[in-house]
């Protein structure tokens, strides 16, 4: 018997596969949009289709936040750093003129205090350890990572636990959101905001170049960086505010728990009229989760359409211990921060909002010490 009769049968069998899953994918996409349909909410299914493309946006371009921040730190290259100011000036062009002029719509803002510069923190380690953010476990979950779906979880119980913890560290106090439409206006707040990102963007020009590395994003980047600031845009119009992803793995969380028999409905974080509603409604009611359920699905398509899809071996158990306890600080740590590196950092900026900035300068000392704590896990530094 040949070889080619050998290998036949297998090839079909796992182009059969492929097409289960991108059939999975779709249906389950036309679905969630269906239902949401039929409850007469135009905007919620298109969140879910903004969704879908975000994750077939991040699964082609391979953007990825967390081994940006890692190449920075450890080799001084800038390029997928760059790339991810391209996505937040690209949505500030709509976010910060848009919240300041329309009642209906809001921008990401949050107050600056110890919460905030903790939970960024504390996130910085999670996803280094993870070897994911809050967007990347979606799209890597969708793309078939069991190593992912594993900090997914422990990322979901993690933010019940941060949700537990919030209100007695913004009881430590702080300031109030800063914004930079409320000090100069629709228009002078959105030229501040992107001075703000230019410079933010020529200091780590300049970071790189000091070390001889590369600042330049690469083509994937700058496409990936443009279609994606582009579907923040969508989603923002569609939802009424910026788009986030950490507030759907609380509600799920905290949905869970509930079945399982825990009462949360007297913690102080569900007492508050959002959360209470929330934990109340259904997850198709929320827009984060509506987003995450898209962004999962489309990331699914797209690997089901590329690639060999899911057909990889489970990594050692240090490794998905390490994605676990990655997964559980950055749940922890992005109810505490008020969002990821999409809700705080990309989504806070493009609001014009200062605490965005704070967010991630407070990440890179966290991304460094988990960068350093990978290899207890058999994880490359680099």
């Amino acid at each position: 018997m040949s070889t080619a009769t050998l290998t036949a049968p297998a090839t079909r069998t796992g182009a059969g596969i492929d097409v289960l899953f991108l059939a999975l994918a779709l249906v389950a996409t036309a679905v969630i949009a269906a239902l949401v349909l039929l409850d007469g909410q135009l905007a919620s299914a298109a969140l879910v289709i903004g969704g879908f493309g975000l994750g077939i946006a991040f699964w082609k371009a391979e953007f990825s936040y967390t081994a940006s921040i890692r190449r920075f730190l450890n080799r001084g290259e800038a390029g997928g750093m760059i790339g991810g100011l391209i996505v937040i000036a690209i949505a500030a062009l709509a976010v910060v003129p848009v919240a300041a002029l329309y009642p209906n719509y809001g921008g990401a803002i949050a107050p600056l205090g110890p919460s905030l510069i903790i939970g960024a923190f504390v996130f910085g380690i999670g996803m280094q350890l993870a070897n994911g953010c809050g967007s990347g476990t979606l799209y890597t979950v969708g793309g078939g990572s069991g190593r992912m779906l594993i900090a997914l979880a422990f990322f979901i119980a993690g933010s019940v636990f941060g949700s537990l913890s919030l209100p007695s560290f913004l009881a430590l106090g702080g300031l109030d959101p800063v914004i930079a439409s409320s000090y100069l206006g629709p228009w002078g707040g959105l030229i501040a905001t992107l001075l703000s990102i230019v410079i933010g963007a020529a200091i780590i020009i300049a970071i790189a170049r000091k070390r001889g590395a590369n600042w330049k994003p690469s083509r994937n980047y700058i496409v990936g960086g443009i279609a994606i600031g582009f579907l923040c845009i969508f989603v923002f119009a569609a939802g009424g505010h910026p788009w986030s992803v950490t507030f759907g793995y609380t509600i799920w969380g905290a949905k869970i728990a509930t079945a399982l028999g825990f009462d949360l409905s007297n913690a102080p974080f569900w007492q508050w009229p959002g959360p209470k509603q929330a934990l109340t409604n259904s997850v198709l009611s929320d827009t984060s989760s509506l987003t995450d359920f898209g962004m999962i699905f489309g990331a699914m398509a797209a690997a089901a359409a590329t690639k060999p899809f899911a057909r990889s071996d489970w990594p050692p158990f240090k490794s998905l211990l390490a994605a676990a306890i990655g997964g559980l600080l950055m749940g922890w740590g992005a109810r505490l921060g008020f969002g990821c590196n999409i809700g705080a950092f990309v989504g806070g900026i493009a609001s014009g909002s200062v605490h965005g900035w704070i967010w991630f300068l407070a990440c890179l000392p966290g991304c460094l010490i988990g960068i350093r704590l990978r290899p207890l896990f058999g994880l490359s530094r680099d």
